[in-house]
């Protein structure tokens, strides 16, 4: 039975819906794997939603994607822009390369390598800017005044929240029996998304953030019932360093059960599960939600201890091969 979520929240079953009919001749339906061998290291049985396997390499092509195909002919023409380290840029990129329409990518110095040759691979023109939100922010700004292009912001958007939603869609549709899906946390886009959509279909559904130590905003926020933001975040998860907007945040206030925090070397050892297990290429961003279900803080707590069908989102898989040895060897 589906319940209705009152839009309240930047987004609901409806919009997210709505992005679905928009985006689904274009993004992948990813598929669902599962490992006899982390079903015993876990004791749960653990279903992981590939979007590593998404176009761009990430689930932000979904939300991009919506937002893309959601722009008016007239605005459209002008283009699209944004600020981001990492996977939105390269999936905003493709999205506008599918519509035929500029993509100005201000992208910090920064950001990973692979990261920028996605961007470029798919026809975005880099910008750059200091490693600073503030640098990010004030260099799109003045690309929106030059070129009149429509922001589009990688997380704090009804449309990018709509199309990460989907995810729940296909996932809920896969593996019915789902109690819990447990979703990284960093700008709150993907996770908000997908707690509105799963909540809307089966509201006794449990969805746990996944944070890093380094970056652990959202689990002050949740603690303190108002957005914290930190003066630098340190981790290895680069896609996870962003903090919670206003359309994001009351979502996982009202809505999100619990964060996890779990350490850079968990994050790591969880990475190489999935490339020796799995045989599934995730960054550590990706690999959170595994390392999440497998740290003290979950198994120890006694209100995770019924959880038994557990949905995690591999949420991207574009890593530095170089950086990844290198994180193996330490």
């Amino acid at each position: 039975m589906e319940v209705k979520v009152e839009k309240k929240y930047g987004a609901d079953l409806s919009s997210i819906k709505e992005a679905q009919a928009r985006i689904n001749s274009f993004i992948h339906k990813t598929p669902v794997l599962s490992s006899d061998s982390l079903n015993d290291l876990s004791g749960k049985n653990l279903f992981f939603k590939c979007e590593c396997f998404q176009k761009g390499g990430a689930f932000k092509f979904r939300g991009a994607c919506n937002a893309v195909l959601s722009l008016d002919d007239d605005q459209a023409s002008k283009g699209v822009v944004t600020h981001s380290s990492g996977n939105h840029a390269a999936a905003l990129a493709l999205a506008a390369k599918l519509r035929g329409i500029p993509a100005y990518i201000v992208i910090p110095r920064n950001a990973p390598k692979c990261k920028v040759e996605n961007v470029k691979r798919y026809g975005g023109q880099v910008i750059w800017s200091e490693p600073t939100m503030q640098s990010r922010e004030d260099t799109a700004s003045k690309v929106l005044q030059e070129t009149g292009a429509a922001l589009v912001h990688p997380y704090n958007d009804g449309r990018i929240m709509s199309g990460q939603g989907t995810i729940s869609l296909e996932l809920l549709d896969q593996v019915p029996q789902l109690d819990t899906i447990i979703v990284p946390i960093s700008g709150g886009g993907l996770i908000s998304g997908v707690t509105l959509a799963a909540k809307s279909i089966n509201p006794a559904i449990r969805i746990l953030a996944a944070e890093p130590m380094g970056a652990n905003d959202a689990a002050q926020s949740k603690a303190a019932g108002r957005i914290i933001t930190l003066p630098e975040t340190n981790t290895v998860a680069d896609g996870l360093r962003a903090f919670l907007g206003d359309l994001t945040w009351p979502v996982v206030r009202d809505l999100v059960d619990d964060v996890i925090i779990v350490e850079d070397k968990e994050i790591i050892e969880a990475m190489r599960l999935c490339y020796e297990i799995l045989k599934v290429a995730v960054e550590p961003s990706g690999a959170i939600g595994l390392a999440a279900v497998l740290s003290d803080n979950f198994r120890k707590n006694p209100a995770w201890q019924n959880c038994k069908n557990i949905g995690i989102v591999l949420s991207g898989g574009n890593v530095d091969l170089g950086f990844l040895w290198d994180s193996f060897r330490k």
